[in-house]
C-alpha cells in the first residue's frame, strides 16, 4: 500500500489492490462498524484507566480528614499532660504550704512570724494561680473532647460515603471489563471481512489519532478536525475508487448515505 500526497486542496488517496466500487464500499462499511466498536473501546478504556486515580484521590481526601482528627486527639493528650503536670505542681504547692504552716509554731520573733506568714500567703497565691490554670485546662479538654466526638461521627459518615463510592467505582470497573470483553469479541467478528492492508492503515491512524480513524463528512467539514472538505474531494469519496483521507488530520473520510 502506498500513500500519495497532493496539493493542499487535494485529498490523500490510499491505494491498495484494485477493488470494485461495491467492494470498497463494503470495506468502508466494515471499517465504520469497526470504528464504532473502537470508539467505545477507547472511551471505556480511558474511563477504566482513570478509576485508580479516582480511588486514590478519595483515599487521600479521607486520610487528610483522619489527620485532622489525629491532630485533635494529640492536642487532647497534650492538654491532659499539661493538666497532670499542673496537678503535681499544685500538690507540691499544698505540701509546701502545710510545711510552712507547721513551722509557724517554732518561730521565736514576731518578725520571723510575719515573714513566714508572707511566704505562706505568696505560696497560697501561687496555688490559686495553678488551680485557675488547671480549671482552664479542664475546660479546654472538655471542648476538645466534644470536637473529637463530633469529628468521629463525621469521619464515620465520611468513611461510609468513601467505602460506598469506592465500591461503586470498583463495580463500574468490573462492568467496563465485561463490556470490553464483549466489544473485543464483536471486533474479532468484523475484522475478517476487512482487507488486511486497509485494516493495517486504519489501525495505524486509529492509534495515532486517539482512537478515531474513520470520520464522516458533514456539512462539507471533516468530522475529525472540522476543516473544510472541498466538493471535488466529496465527489472522490462518493466514487468509492480509493480510500480518501483528510489532508489536515489524515483520518479516513466517508459519507453517510
Amino acid at each position: 500500500m502506498d500513500v500519495r500526497g497532493s496539493s493542499p486542496l487535494s485529498p490523500t488517496i490510499i491505494q491498495g489492490d484494485k477493488l470494485a466500487s461495491m467492494d470498497l464500499k463494503t470495506q468502508i462499511i466494515g471499517l465504520v462498524r469497526l470504528q464504532e466498536l473502537d470508539s467505545e473501546i477507547y472511551a471505556l478504556g480511558n474511563e477504566r484507566a482513570a478509576k485508580p486515580q479516582e480511588i486514590k484521590a478519595m483515599e487521600d481526601a479521607f486520610e487528610l480528614k483522619k489527620l485532622d482528627l489525629a491532630a485533635l486527639e494529640k492536642k487532647s493528650l497534650d492538654l491532659q499532660k499539661q493538666r497532670k503536670e499542673k496537678e503535681l505542681e499544685l500538690a507540691a504547692n499544698v505540701e509546701g504550704v502545710k510545711k510552712l504552716n507547721g513551722q509557724l509554731f517554732s518561730l521565736k520573733t514576731n518578725k520571723e512570724f510575719q515573714t513566714m506568714q508572707k511566704q505562706i500567703a505568696d505560696a497560697q497565691a501561687d496555688g490559686s494561680v495553678i488551680e485557675e490554670k488547671i480549671l482552664i485546662l479542664f475546660e479546654e479538654s472538655d471542648k476538645i473532647k466534644a470536637q473529637i466526638d463530633s469529628e468521629n461521627l463525621k469521619l464515620k459518615a465520611e468513611e461510609d460515603i468513601f467505602l460506598r463510592q469506592k465500591k461503586e467505582i470498583e463495580s463500574r470497573s468490573a462492568e467496563i471489563g465485561g463490556r470490553l470483553s464483549q466489544l473485543d469479541a464483536q471486533r474479532k467478528q468484523v475484522i475478517p471481512g476487512i482487507d488486511p492492508k486497509m485494516l493495517r492503515e486504519y489501525e495505524r491512524i486509529l492509534h495515532s489519532r486517539d482512537g478515531l480513524a474513520m470520520v464522516t463528512v458533514k456539512d462539507s467539514s471533516c468530522g475529525g478536525c472540522h476543516m473544510l472538505v472541498p466538493p471535488q474531494v466529496i465527489n472522490l469519496i462518493k466514487m468509492y475508487e480509493h480510500i480518501i483521507t483528510c489532508e489536515v488530520c489524515n483520518r479516513i473520510l466517508y459519507i453517510t448515505e
